[in-house]
């Protein structure tokens, strides 16, 4: 099968894109040199998916202003560009499949697929769609989802099936390896992870700092990821306080590895963390950053507290003591833990990956 795949901007639309292609090519169904991902030259992808070996081509294309603005002019002269473009990589490319997993460049390039007459499917992975996506839920053949509640953003109800975020199936298998142990934590003592996002979040530092000498009370340990343009300046409010159940690190690599091996998790609810804490079941305390497009991460919050499989607390209500008492509430409650662990288990999405799959074999088929 040959695939062209669009995404980008940020880490949530590029990490399920990259974790489809990984399942693709386990199970033989396209090799490399027959996956094509379209991006821009200014996104996150531009620099991550050639990383992975990965055939990469950019369009020049912008994002639309939500106020009145001169550069709009500007953005619809790039998306018409953009999309001639993307109809000759497309020709040239002459792919089976075209799927989006959103940010702007996804738009001019599924929408010039579905002017070619090419399958085309979207992936939307918050309980919110994007902008990108609902224009093209109007044009393309399916549309997957990773939230309910996202079917209620698109008219187009016959198209949407709901497959979860190929992320999740990426970490599904992974396996306890006492992993803490490389970060000086013992594997047989509960362990609270602490981790506002691969950059880190400021209030959520903030929060932890002033908490520190409460947790360093308690019987469970905890790992705390600053986020490494927060590490500095973190360790130097810090000073030197210490304490034999806290750990701190400005960063971590592969950290669904890690998960697996937490017993519960305070961090953002973005899409792919969601996706990631559901496959495997770890009960969570979400503070959703209340700083993206229309407030996806709370809706993203409210979904998984409805079904008991998380706490919320917002920012702004955290505070030293919303803190603690969220995570007391958590690690102190062994039934709490195994109510929200079963709940978080239940709406994970192992086979994701799989299931988008599945649809875009089906499209092609049809063909």
């Amino acid at each position: 099968m040959r695939v062209i795949i669009s995404g980008g901007g940020t880490g949530g639309h590029i990490y399920p894109a990259l974790a489809l292609v990984e399942r693709l090519i386990q199970r033989k169904i396209a090799n490399k040199n027959e996956i094509l991902y379209i991006g821009t030259k200014r996104g996150l992808e531009s620099k991550i998916v050639p990383e992975q070996g990965i055939k990469f081509e950019a369009i020049e294309i912008q994002g639309i202003k939500r106020s009145l603005s001169l550069d709009n002019f500007k953005t619809m002269f790039l998306f018409m560009k953009s999309i001639n473009r993307s109809k000759t990589l497309i020709r040239d490319f002459k792919p089976d499949i075209v799927i989006g997993t959103g940010g702007y460049v996804s738009s001019a390039v599924l929408y010039a697929a579905a002017r070619l007459h090419i399958p085309t499917v979207i992936h939307e992975q918050n309980s919110i769609a994007g902008v990108t996506n609902k224009f093209l839920g109007h044009f393309v053949d399916k549309i997957a989802i990773s939230f309910k509640d996202a079917a209620n953003q698109f008219s187009e109800k016959k198209k949407i099936v709901m497959t979860g975020n190929p992320r999740a199936q990426q970490v599904a298998g992974v396996e306890p390896n006492a992993r803490l142990q490389d970060y000086g934590l013992d594997p047989q003592v509960p362990t609270l992870l602490v981790f506002g996002g691969s950059r880190g979040a400021e209030p959520i530092n903030q929060a932890f700092l002033n908490a520190f000498d409460d947790l360093a009370k308690r019987a469970y340990q905890v790992l705390f990821v600053t986020g490494q343009v927060h590490y500095a300046q973190f360790m130097k409010h810090l000073g030197t306080k210490q304490s034999d159940n806290i750990v701190i690190r400005p960063y971590i690599e592969d950290m669904p590895s890690l998960l697996i091996d937490v017993t519960g998790i305070v961090g953002r609810a973005g899409a792919t963390s969601i996706a990631e804490i559901t496959a495997l079941g770890v009960p969570a305390i979400l503070i959703p950053s209340p700083y993206v497009t229309h407030d996806h991460q709370t809706k993203n919050a409210e979904s998984l507290v409805r079904a008991g499989a998380a706490l919320m607390l917002k920012e702004d209500q955290l505070s030293q003591r919303s803190f603690i008492r969220n995570a007391d509430a958590l690690m102190q409650d062994n039934v709490l833990r195994r109510s929200m662990a079963a709940a978080s288990k239940k709406l994970g999405r192992p086979k994701a990956a799989d299931d988008l799959i599945q649809v875009m074999q089906d499209l092609v088929n049809k063909k």
